[in-house]
């Protein structure tokens, strides 16, 4: 009989915390579950401050275009349409609340014990966790637990600067009141790119600086200034080479002061400028947890610290910030505790060919290397190119244009990355990822019949190299 209240302790009830605490409860594994924020908090930043209610909202800015693009369908509009912003954050609140619901659920359904808490680990067994109790006043419990699975996420970055009290982040976007008709957004990543996107095509007007000569530095150079330009036909003011000074507020709003010397007033600035590892009061330094220079959970191949017993997955170790990669590395440290599911091996967790997407309009959609990396892995590339106006704009009026990539290795013809900035992109990119992981040649992507008349089928029908 173990001496430990639990055979597991997750602090954290995000994506991965949450994935890992029920799937070890049903393999019989005494597990406890810690999350700060409380029920309303269960999933984690996807969950209630990421993808899923930013994807709400992208949703949201589609109509506005496709309003527009009905004309030339036939459709004819009775009145001008207009958003109506409370109603907007009252459902994305009313759905949140509900996958809140869900969480909670599947954890005690589980038979996972669940604490609203902060949790601070003592040492390699102990943590306490600190309450309130029903009068408000604070609470303090001690526990055990034979192994510790940090799991606590991220959190935004925003540098140290004049004005800096007067910026929100993305955890706070959602909810802003009254809506912004002027909208600052600093930064060039995928949470800057998309919600320039989001907030553009709701109706603001939306300012995008990065101090970078493009955007979406990693991804491929090809795709970075296609949606680069893309975004700026549809009415995102995108200045790159550009930064703040300082940020002072105003009679007539916030006034961004930058560092070519131009003003830009707005009604909210948003800075989108990193994460970093939540990490803030856990009790790393006290247990002797390696860490590194962003204060992320240095883990080996396994998820396990240099502290045996504690193990960390997910945005905390700063790997891959990405919602399934968290569920993936869940399952490794699950495997690796009480061993793997019936009829399975121990599972493993690999980084090739990992597709993402950007929900930028039009959305980014990629999996595998860029052209750049496979050029200096594999030496000779040879890459596929298509850029076209889809079926659907041929009658919209829209002036979007969507871009296919392949690059592949010419020794071993591979696929080994494939890109699109397009509608559905990352619907489409999904399923090429299946076949990428499994190897496949672009002589297997030649014989593939297309689905017509899709953009998807451009990807099959490329058969005259751009470059070599």
């Amino acid at each position: 009989m173990s001496t430990f209240d639990f055979d597991l302790f997750v602090i954290g009830g995000g994506s991965g915390g949450v994935r890992a605490a029920r799937m070890a409860a049903q393999r019989g594994a005494r597990v406890a579950l810690a999350e700060t924020l409380g029920e309303e908090g269960l999933g984690g930043t996807c969950v209630n401050v990421g993808c899923i209610p930013k994807k709400l909202y992208s949703y949201a800015a589609h109509y506005h275009a496709a309003f527009s693009e009905a004309a030339g369908y036939g459709w004819e509009l009775a009145s001008p349409p207009r958003l109506d912003w409370a109603t907007l954050k009252a459902n994305r609140a009313r759905e949140i609340s509900r996958l809140n619901g869900v969480y909670d659920n599947l954890l005690r359904g589980s038979g996972v014990t669940v604490f609203h808490g902060f949790a601070r680990i003592d040492s390699a067994h102990d943590i306490t966790l600190a309450t309130l109790h029903a009068d408000g006043s604070p609470g303090h419990q001690t526990l055990t637990a034979a192994n510790i699975l940090i799991a606590t996420g991220g959190t935004p970055h925003v540098p140290h600067f004049s004005g800096r009290e007067h910026v929100i982040t993305s955890n706070e976007v959602f909810d802003l009141e009254p809506f912004p008709q002027r909208l600052l957004i600093v930064g060039g990543g995928y949470i800057a790119c998309e919600f320039a996107s989001i907030f553009n095509g709701l109706g603001a007007r939306v300012v995008q600086l990065y101090r970078g000569e493009q955007v979406l530095r990693g991804f491929d150079d090809e795709i970075r200034h296609f949606v680069a330009t893309e975004m700026r036909k549809s009415g995102v003011d995108l200045r790159l080479n550009a930064g703040v000074v300082d940020i002072r507020k105003t009679a007539d709003g916030l006034r961004a002061e930058l560092e070519d010397g131009n003003v830009v007033l707005a009604d909210a600035v948003l800075y989108a400028t990193g994460r970093q590892p939540n990490v803030q009061g856990l009790g790393l330094d006290k247990v002797g947890v390696t860490q590194g220079a962003q204060g992320e959970v240095i883990v080996n191949g396994h998820y396990q610290t240099n502290v045996p017993s504690i193990w960390a997955v997910g945005d905390v170790t700063n790997r891959v910030q990405l919602t399934p990669v968290a569920l993936g590395e869940a399952m490794v440290v699950v495997d690796q505790l009480f061993g793997p599911a019936a009829g399975r091996a121990a599972r493993q967790m690999s980084y090739e060919y990992i597709p993402t997407a950007v929900f930028t309009h039009p959305n980014i959609g990629t999996v595998g290397l860029t052209e750049a990396q496979a050029r200096e892995r594999f030496g000779a590339v040879t890459v596929f190119r298509s850029e076209f106006k889809a079926l659907r704009h041929t009658l919209s009026g829209s002036s979007e244009r969507t871009l296919m990539k392949l690059v592949v290795d010419t020794a071993s013809d591979r696929v080994v990355g494939l890109h699109m900035v397009g509608a559905d992109a990352g619907e489409i990119v999904q399923g090429f990822a299946v076949a990428m992981k499994a190897g496949a040649t672009k002589a297997v992507f030649d014989s593939t019949i297309g689905i017509h008349p899709t953009a998807a089928e451009e990807f099959v029908t490329m058969r005259e190299p751009v470059r070599s």
